[in-house]
This record gives C-alpha cells, sequence and structure tokens, in this order.
C-alpha cells in the first residue's frame, strides 16, 4: 500500500481507500496473532501501519471529510479519538525510551564480555532483563477500548488503526524477553561460567544480531510516533475550524 505517495496513488473514488486500509489492518491482526511472530515480522507489521496511517491521513483531508467531521455529531468522537490517541502517543514515545535503554545495555554487555569479567557479565545481563520487563509494564496499564461499531466510518479506521498500534506494541515488549532465553530453556547462554573460546565468539554474534534487531525496531517505532503526532495534529486542526 503506497497512499503515502498522496498527489499520485489517492484513488478517485474515496470508499476505495478506505476498503484497502479495512483489508491491510485485518491483515496486521493476522500476523499479530501468529505464535511465529520475530522482530523482522514485527518491524515489517509496524512500518505498514505507518503507511496505513497516512492512508487515513489522506481520507481526512478530504474536503468532504473535513467539513463531516467538524459537524456538531461528529465532533464528540473526534474529541474522543483524540484523548485516547494521547495514550497511544505515550506508549509510543515510552517504547522508543525503552529501546533506547536496551540497546545501550546490550553496548555495555559487549564491552564487559570483553573484558572477560564473569560476575560483570552476569550483573550485566540481569540489568538486561530487568530492561525487557521495564518495557512491558505501560502495556499492563491500558484498558481495552474497542473500535466502534457505528458512527463515522474516518474515526472508526482511526480506533482500528490505533487498537493496532497499540498490539504491534505490546507484540514488540513481549517479543524482547524471548530474545533471551537460550534454546534449553535456561537463561541466555551468556550465564555460563564457562567463556571457552569458541562460546565467546558466538555470544558475541548473538549480541551484534540482538543490537540490529533493536535497532531496527527503533528505526519502525520512530516513523510511526511521528505519523501518530500528525495525526493528532489534524484532529486538532478540524476541531479548531
Amino acid at each position: 500500500m503506497a497512499c503515502h505517495q498522496r498527489s499520485a496513488s489517492l484513488p478517485s473514488i474515496p470508499h476505495s481507500t478506505e476498503s484497502r486500509v479495512e483489508v491491510e489492518l485485518q491483515g496486521l491482526e493476522t500476523r499479530i496473532s501468529s505464535p511465529s511472530a520475530t522482530i523482522g515480522s514485527i518491524c515489517d507489521g509496524l512500518r505498514r501501519l505507518g503507511n496505513t496511517y497516512d492512508c487515513i491521513e489522506d481520507i481526512m483531508s478530504l474536503p468532504s471529510n473535513q467539513v463531516g467531521l467538524s459537524l456538531p455529531l461528529q465532533r464528540k468522537m473526534v474529541e474522543e479519538e483524540l484523548d485516547r490517541s494521547l495514550v497511544l502517543v505515550d506508549l509510543c514515545d515510552a517504547m522508543q525510551e525503552s529501546l533506547a535503554e536496551l540497546k545501550t545495555s546490550i553496548q555495555e554487555l559487549q564491552l564487559t564480555l570483553k573484558r572477560g569479567n564473569d560476575a560483570a557479565i552476569q550483573l550485566k545481563i540481569e540489568s538486561f532483563i530487568r530492561l525487557t520487563k521495564k518495557a512491558q509494564k505501560p502495556f499492563k496499564k491500558i484498558t481495552n477500548s474497542k473500535a466502534m461499531d457505528e458512527g463515522c466510518r474516518t474515526i472508526m479506521l482511526l480506533a482500528e488503526a490505533r487498537e493496532m498500534a497499540v498490539s504491534l506494541l505490546e507484540s514488540t515488549s513481549r517479543l524482547l524477553p524471548k530474545q533471551i532465553v537460550a534454546t534449553n530453556g535456561s537463561r541466555w547462554s551468556l550465564v555460563s561460567k564457562r567463556f571457552q573460546k569458541r562460546r565467546v565468539v558466538c555470544e558475541e554474534a548473538q549480541l551484534q544480531t540482538l543490537e540490529r534487531g533493536v535497532v531496527d525496531l527503533q528505526n519502525s517505532v520512530e516513523p510511526l510516533f511521528r505519523r501518530l503526532i500528525q495525526s493528532r495534529v489534524s484532529l486538532l486542526n478540524i476541531l479548531s475550524s
């Protein structure tokens, strides 16, 4: 879906864009519910959701919708969605902070591993584990807010996209701890007190792969955050018109 190229890709019939957004959101929901979700699939989902927000932005910018959303009957729904979107912005901001902390923690662990201090390595691993748990805390305070079954279709799409964004961010927080579980079911192989040369090379590779994954998540969450801000600006402009 390439709706972010607005001048070239926006269909002449608005209903077509709305239908494509709904299909895309349904596809993302299927992806999230998959038990085989990976950092790569989550990153792809975040990018696709960002493009979906661009499409919704196109729909909101249509003159007919600008007028319709500013009418008294619709304003209340716009105001409610604006309030709920603030929660999502805060979640996205918290995820960006958590990913930055995790990246720093991985880099510190890499340096500690090179020094070969077993006790220090153990402490860094425990610190990393605490950070992954911290990333999940904001989602425990979120109450389910289902999309409206009736009302303005544009606001319904925004509500569905918001729910999808929350689900994707929560999936990200749940996926991070899984990166530190060894195949034998114990905590990461780095916990081992034996640091033979071959094993250390393997562990360094693990850390490098994990760091790349966290960077990929950062690069996917940050553009989504910008789009969420833009969506709020558009809603505020509609209310002020």
